[in-house]
């Protein structure tokens, strides 16, 4: 599939690739590009074959535009509060010419069950801030403080709305820093969401973890099963051979 080319580019913005499926996506150094800690959990989450997926925080839509090649039935939607990256994540929907599949929204997470009701997600996937309000180099653009901080959406917010929007058996999926692990766990467990997959990942094999991919599940009973670890660089800055797979094979799942 050739991607449209009468999507309009503003000021500062670029089109890359998005490395799988001849897909593009729009971005800028202006705001806060999609990251590896997209791709990983756009390949870990749970994909069925139908149902509905929405993605918080989804920034300019890298998670559902990568998640549409793993799932063919399947329908799409991102929230995202920051209005220009909201324009960039409908325009990447229209470059790639899915519009019939991905939806996106803007607004805020925390007014999410207004908007959808409750129990309405078979799959929440989110990519959120790390960092706490009170922490971190905060002279930076709002673009980035946003994204990196906790200053619109708390960790708490997102595992609370995630359990009020998923049907139960619904499965919230996340990327986030390693270190906050026991409050993830915690936080699912206060809200009816038991974690069920977990992976670490790793910068390199003699390194700490520094993310972890977790999917927990509304309503599910006790049993947590941790996958192999990801090692993401072997000899020096070159990618493991799954990521070099992720990246220039199209593998369709990390999972």
């Amino acid at each position: 599939m050739e991607p449209v080319t009468h999507v309009p580019l503003f000021e500062s913005e670029r089109i890359d690739d998005l490395l799988t499926h001849e897909m593009k996506i729009i971005q800028s150094h202006e705001v806060f590009c999609f990251s590896m800690d997209a791709v990983l959990l756009a390949r870990f989450a749970s994909a069925p074959k139908r149902g509905r997926i929405l993605d918080f925080c989804t920034g300019n839509g890298a998670i559902p535009l990568i998640m549409t090649t793993r799932t063919p039935e399947a329908s799409f939607e991102g929230i995202e509060i920051q209005e220009r990256l909201f324009s960039m994540a409908s325009r990447n929907v229209a470059l790639n010419q899915l519009e019939g599949r991905i939806t996106m929204h803007h607004g805020d997470v925390k007014e999410a069950v207004e908007r959808f009701g409750h129990a309405k997600f078979d799959v929440i996937t989110c990519n959120p801030p790390y960092m706490p309000a009170t922490s971190g180099e905060k002279n930076i653009s709002e673009h980035f403080a946003i994204a990196r901080h906790e200053i619109m959406l708390s960790l708490e917010d997102v595992i609370r709305v995630g359990s009020q929007l998923l049907k139960n058996g619904g499965k919230l999926a996340m990327v986030h820093r390693s270190t906050r692990l026991i409050e993830i766990i915690t936080l699912m467990r206060q809200y009816g969401i038991e974690p069920k997959r977990m992976r670490l990942v790793y910068p390199r094999r003699d390194a700490e973890p520094n993310m972890v991919l977790i999917e927990g599940m509304r309503g599910g009973k006790p049993e947590l099963r941790i996958q192999p670890p990801l090692i993401v660089y072997e000899n020096g800055e070159e990618y493991c051979e799954e990521l070099q797979e992720v990246y220039f094979g199209r593998r369709d799942s990390l999972a």
